[in-house]
């Protein structure tokens, strides 16, 4: 029994403890992450944003999350009560799940596997059927049109996305999370000569593949410019346009939490995780995940002001930008890597 304890439910208590930790330090940063995308925007357009409710407005997310809850959920009588309700359980699920191998810090990780990238890449792209249900059981032609945008729209910047992965991984010869994040300490600036800095990370060697990952990423999230599904001139809400109360509030927590995976990705990928900008004492002795919630947070500041001064692309050229531009340019460029890697030597 004490060998049963030991092996099983120990390490499983530990593990629930961990989930739990993350979630809610996940959830209350998504709570002011929104509350930092709305007023961003308000600042672009000379307005003062929320500032009414708490100080600075700062309990803005609390209140909207409490008015959602108290709200009564509205099914419509065409729809299929089941897959209805169970959409965005689906899509907030599978946008909190992939946190699981995220790490945050040298070992601050709750599931560190030798696949971490591709589970990432696995679950963030199983996203799409929680919107494809939702458009589906609603019953309705505009949500079914906005389902079928969404879908089409993360299938094709998934592939640009993939190859810029895989670029990132032939540089690095590791799918695991912290080992990207490692191989940055020191790579191309390093090389020619600098000391251990931001010139070390994978968004100077690849800065192409670096602008098109942070682009697809925009339209992977449905983040304008690229709100297709959404685009609420044609299609009124998009997939979301019979969600009221509740299950509206989890296609949305899904969504922002998709977002800041993406900026958590960029952190790790092209941005040294943790690694601090410039390798001296007084930076050293920051914590890791001071610098990785900083890196973060700049990603998604960059995320919010796409918003506030790039027009909302026609469909197709939206479809244009993914399969006519991005895909040749990331193919390409993996090809390049791949052949510079090989004739340096430097491949690990």
């Amino acid at each position: 029994m004490d060998g049963f304890i030991s092996t099983y439910v120990w390490p499983g208590a530990i593990m629930l403890a961990q989930s739990l930790l993350v979630l809610v330090g996940l959830l209350l940063f998504i709570a002011y992450i929104l509350y930092a995308d709305r007023k961003i925007w308000a600042a672009v357009q000379l307005r003062r944003g929320p500032n009414v409710v708490g100080p600075w407005g700062l309990f803005q997310s609390f209140a909207d999350l409490l008015k959602f809850v108290f709200k009564e959920p509205v099914v419509p009588s065409g729809a299929n009560k089941g897959v209805f309700l169970l959409a965005p359980l689906v899509a907030v699920t599978l946008a909190l799940a992939t946190w699981a191998v995220i790490p945050f810090d040298a070992g601050w990780v709750i599931a560190d596997i030798n696949v971490g990238i591709l589970f990432v890449f696995a679950i963030s792209s199983l996203e799409v059927y929680g919107i494809i249900m939702g458009g589906w059981a609603s019953n309705s032609k505009y949500p079914f049109l906005g389902a079928l945008r969404s879908a089409a729209q993360m299938v094709s910047y998934e592939v640009s996305i993939g190859f810029v992965i895989v670029s990132v991984l032939l540089c690095v010869g590791s799918l695991n999370l912290t080992d990207i994040v490692m191989a940055q300490a020191d790579g191309i600036g390093t090389r020619i000569g600098l000391p251990n800095s931001l010139f070390d990370w994978h968004w100077f060697a690849l800065f192409p593949l670096f602008v098109i990952f942070f682009i697809s990423a925009l339209a992977e999230t449905n983040r304008p410019p690229f709100d297709l599904p959404e685009a609420e001139s044609e299609l009124v809400a998009g997939f979301m346009v019979e969600y009221g109360s509740t299950p509206y509030m989890m296609f949305m927590l899904g969504e922002y939490a998709a977002i800041v995976l993406m900026c958590a990705l960029t952190t790790i990928l092209f941005l040294g995780g943790w690694l601090p900008p410039l390798d001296v004492w007084f930076l050293n002795w920051v914590p890791g995940i001071i610098w990785f919630v900083l890196k973060t947070c700049m990603v998604f500041f960059m995320i919010s002001m796409v918003k506030a001064f790039v027009p909302r692309y026609r469909y197709d050229q939206l479809m244009r930008l993914g399969w006519k531009v991005f895909l040749p340019i990331s193919l390409g460029m993996l090809v390049i890597v791949a052949f510079v890697l090989k004739l340096t030597g430097t491949a690990p």
